[in-house]
């Protein structure tokens, strides 16, 4: 296995570990016992559990922002476009990644390294919607007159949803977040829900 190999191996089972055991919890040994290899190999790769940690959230915040410029490039309209990235970013399902994300936000507020990654990955993620809101209104899609405060905002909405629905089970039913996120996305652009 070449190192770039073994390293996108690593961080596959360290994010995996995050996601079980949450980031308080997961240790080197953890990664190293997923894949049947040594802690000193870990180690070799990322010197501490915070560059670990940190390496593990840029990997799955790429893969995230990959699969969003996917849906953000497809050739439809805006609109289109925009409802794909919502659908796919509100909580759904078991929110597997949503769990990953709001362990890394909470420790992101002690972890400078990781700080770094969720800033980056949020700023990313609100400028692709930002671009594609401003291409909407460009073509006369809809109307919006500011739309890096739309992009925050919806962004904004659909985090608070993942909390609700991944931190307190039952809560709010998934029909009801996906309604009001398509409800956001309608008021954002001057646009009458369907």
């Amino acid at each position: 296995m070449s190192v770039a190999e073994r390293r996108e191996e690593l961080l596959r089972a360290a994010v995996e570990q995050i996601e079980s055991r949450g980031v308080a919890a997961v240790r080197i040994s953890d990664v190293a016992s997923a894949l049947g290899v040594s802690n000193a190999l870990v180690l070799y790769h990322f010197s501490t559990k915070e560059q670990l940690v940190a390496a593990a959230f840029r990997h799955a915040a790429e893969g995230d922002l990959a699969h969003l410029r996917k849906l953000l490039d497809r050739r439809t309209t805006a609109l289109r476009r925009l409802r794909s990235a919502v659908r796919w970013y509100a909580p759904t399902g078991q929110a597997k990644g949503w769990r990953l994300w709001i362990e890394g936000w909470a420790a992101a507020l002690r972890e400078p390294a990781l700080r770094a990654v969720t800033q980056d990955l949020d700023r990313r993620w609100k400028a692709a919607l930002a671009e594609v809101i401003a291409e909407g209104v460009a073509a006369g899609e809809f109307h919006c007159p500011d739309p890096q405060g739309a992009a925050l905002r919806l962004t904004a909405l659909l985090d608070g949803l993942a909390v609700q629905l991944t931190s307190y089970a039952g809560g709010m039913p998934r029909a009801r977040a996906q309604e009001w996120a398509e409800e956001a996305l309608c008021r954002e652009l001057g646009l009458r829900r369907p």
